[in-house]
């Protein structure tokens, strides 16, 4: 890759050949601002129950950054952990996929390289709302199997806190805020913890069910007033609902036809996480048990791109998730978007687990979820 980098690459093994090359998931982190909203705390400022919240959502409690903390310092915190995680101190790339980023222009991807001390590295973003992780994933996996590069950072990050209306109590109630963050470096498609195939998909006739209205260059070329509400996060829950479940389900079975694989060989479904009624209902059309399936949404709530991350990370050091499994990915988001991947989970270093609530300062990268 050329480059102009401060420093040379520096690997201890010599480049796989491009003809057999593939992505080697082998660091996994997340973090979460220490700020914890919990059913209670919203239903006494808006009209609804923690009952009510937990019936239609499986949600108890999320995370919101503090004031001034920004999307940037939520994926800082991840990758540092996930770079410690797979024992590397340098990447090729960065790439940052989110909704949220610190400002419009320029990506935010540059800003968490420097900050990580990666200066000179390659860093982008992806847009791809909730799907935001999964096309992330697919990009870092082609610029590996390329050749491009030997080792990327993936972030997936997203503060929905600073674009959700507090007051709307439909949407205030699902969403969270965090990051979490995976290494992937050049290996061979046998290898433990190799990404495997990808379907994705989009249908941009279907971009008013998921969006935020103002701040783009369509409001912004327009004549007239803005409605203040057009500058928060709208949806159509019923709509996206429907949606969500058909698409992340079709995503799956395509994924799985091209992997010449079959509902039962999955070990553990990972989706994106929309809401608890939602996943139990992907799990259901694709006829596995729930105890395959992978949730973590009841304490973090809906974390858009950062979400399967999370969910990962979460599983890995509760060891509900082990080494040698299949793991299938799905997610469903804005523009609209889906998509969906299959990979062998690797063998990863662990950390003991600390709870969402605690906030004790102990790493927990290669399969933790920490707070600070």
């Amino acid at each position: 890759m050329s480059s102009t980098r401060d420093r040379p690459l520096s690997t201890s093994t010599p480049p796989t050949p491009p003809h057999d090359r593939a992505a080697i998931l082998c660091g996994l982190a997340g973090w979460l601002p220490p700020r914890v909203v919990t059913n209670q705390e919203l239903s006494r400022r808006l009209d609804t129950s923690d009952t009510w919240i937990r019936s239609r959502t499986g949600i108890d409690r999320r995370h919101f950054a503090e004031p001034g903390q920004a999307t940037s310092d939520l994926a800082v915190e991840a990758g540092r952990r996930a770079l410690r995680s797979a024992g590397v101190a340098d990447v090729d790339a960065v790439i940052v996929a989110t909704t949220t980023p610190d400002r419009s222009c320029p990506a935010t991807a540059p800003l968490v390289a420097d900050r990580l001390g990666l200066r000179g590295t390659a860093a982008f973003d992806v847009s791809a709302v909730c799907t935001g992780f999964v096309y992330g994933l697919a990009s870092a996996a082609g610029l590996i199997s390329a050749g491009v590069t030997e080792r990327v950072l993936l972030i997936g990050a997203d503060t929905y806190s600073t674009i959700v209306d507090p007051d709307d109590r439909t949407n205030a109630i699902i969403f969270g805020d965090g990051a979490g963050a995976v290494v992937l470096r050049a290996g061979h498609a046998d290898e433990p913890g190799a990404v495997g195939h990808f379907d994705l998909g989009s249908d941009g006739a279907g971009e008013e069910l998921i969006m935020v209205a103002a701040g783009g260059s369509r409001q912004r070329s327009a004549s007239g007033p803005v409605a203040a509400q057009d500058h928060y996060f709208a949806m159509r829950g019923k709509e996206v609902f429907r949606h969500a479940v058909t698409r992340m389900t079709a995503s799956a079975r395509a994924t799985l036809t091209l992997a010449d694989r079959k509902v039962d060989d999955i070990d553990r479904i990972v989706p994106h996480q929309a809401n608890l009624r939602i996943l139990r209902s992907v799990a259901e059309d694709l006829g596995l048990p729930p105890e395959r399936l992978v949730t973590n949404v009841e304490s973090v709530g809906n974390t858009g791109a950062a979400s399967i991350p999370l969910a990962l990370a979460d599983a890995a050091a509760r060891h509900t998730i082990h080494a040698g499994e299949r793991v299938l990915l799905t997610a469903f988001g804005g523009g609209l978007t889906w998509g969906s991947c299959l990979l062998a989970w690797p063998a990863l270093a662990r950390t003991d687990h600390t709870d969402h609530t605690d906030h004790t300062d102990h790493p927990h990268e290669a399969g933790g979820t920490q707070q600070p």
